[in-house]
């Protein structure tokens, strides 16, 4: 178990890594700050909450890597008056860090049991601008589109495009592409009048995004 006394040095520890990585947005660095990543780590791994590393959630999913979480929030450019979608809500560290940052997050997640648990630190965290949804997130949520930000946080081989569909014109989308057994690269996608201008950020690894609901 973390020595309770020893996690004030571990937080500025993981805040200053985020820096050294390329975390520099206060905005972003100060929601990191206030959504403690020790919530969303449960079980086996709690003792490495504050690692900048992937750590195993259930239904074979993974809470990404802090600084990468960093810095897909920050080439998001999220304004506070945004409404972002979520292709993933895994853990919901990520929907939590953003909830912080715009006035409504929708994430959604193929895993019913996924989503319940992150309801639940929602509701411990008083989040309340975060609607959630068990979907299939390969089709976005049209209900509530379009979305000034969509972020994706499992690889497709290429941006989808029922998302690219539901982004507004002047929008901006991360996801990462590629195939899933190989590193891949993280990209953003900004809608203009005319079409999509794509940016390459960096070599990333996620699980593929997967078409239908889990079992779970």
């Amino acid at each position: 178990m973390t020595d309770p006394d020893d996690l004030p040095e571990r937080k500025m520890r993981f805040l200053f890594h985020l820096r050294s990585r390329g975390v520099t947005d206060p905005r972003v660095l100060a929601a990191m700050e206030r959504i403690d990543r020790g919530v969303f780590v449960r079980g086996h791994f709690e003792d490495r909450a504050y690692e900048d590393t992937p750590l195993p959630i259930p239904c074979g999913q993974t809470i990404s890597q802090p600084s990468v979480v960093g810095l897909m929030t920050q080439a998001l450019e999220v304004g506070d008056r945004d409404k972002v979608l979520e292709v993933g809500t895994g853990s919901g560290y990520q929907a939590a860090i953003l909830a912080l940052l715009c006035r409504r997050v929708y994430t959604v997640d193929r895993h019913r049991r996924l989503v319940v648990e992150a309801e639940e630190i929602f509701r411990q965290l008083d989040l309340s601008n975060i609607t959630t949804r068990v979907a299939d997130g390969s089709y976005g949520l049209p209900e509530q589109a379009p979305f000034d930000r969509i972020i994706v946080t499992a690889a497709a081989e290429d941006p989808p495009g029922p998302l690219l569909a539901q982004l507004k014109i002047g929008g901006i989308m991360v996801v990462p592409v590629g195939q899933s057994d190989a590193v891949q690269t993280l990209i953003r996608v900004r809608r203009t009048e005319t079409g999509f201008d794509y940016d390459e950020l960096r070599q990333v690894r996620f699980v593929p995004l997967v078409e239908g609901l889990g079992q779970t």
